[in-house]
């Protein structure tokens, strides 16, 4: 099953761009440090992502078994991110990107309750 997670876009300064966010659209930190931050927006997340490390992507979610063959399938690695969750990028035919992305139970911030702000 693939599941919406997340939509991510480029900014050049990640704190400046959370308190944007935090300030406008009432969003919660998820996770933020000076390169990368995961907010909660409503009903759905954004990432704001800096260019040298994360292209501009919508994430899918799914579950491990999904990710691995997916993975398998494109010939690709599968990455450990620095909140615990895995996942490979994917282009459609157009050059869009796509983030499939999987929560391991048990190993994320998000359920440790570790999360950095």
């Amino acid at each position: 099953m693939f599941e919406l997670d997340h939509v991510a876009i480029q900014t050049d300064d990640v704190p400046a761009s959370v308190e944007f966010y935090v300030q406008n659209f009432a969003a919660e930190i998820l996770y933020a440090d000076a390169t990368w931050a995961f907010l909660k927006v409503g009903q759905g997340k954004l990432a704001l992502v800096t260019p040298s490390q994360h292209p501009p992507h919508i994430a899918l979610r799914v579950e491990g078994s999904t990710l691995e063959a997916a993975a398998a399938r494109a010939n690709k690695p599968i990455d450990r991110h620095r909140d615990g969750t895995t996942g490979i990028y994917v282009d459609d035919p157009n050059g869009n990107v796509i983030e499939l992305i999987c929560y391991p139970e048990g190993e994320t911030i998000y359920e440790k309750g570790s999360v950095q702000k």
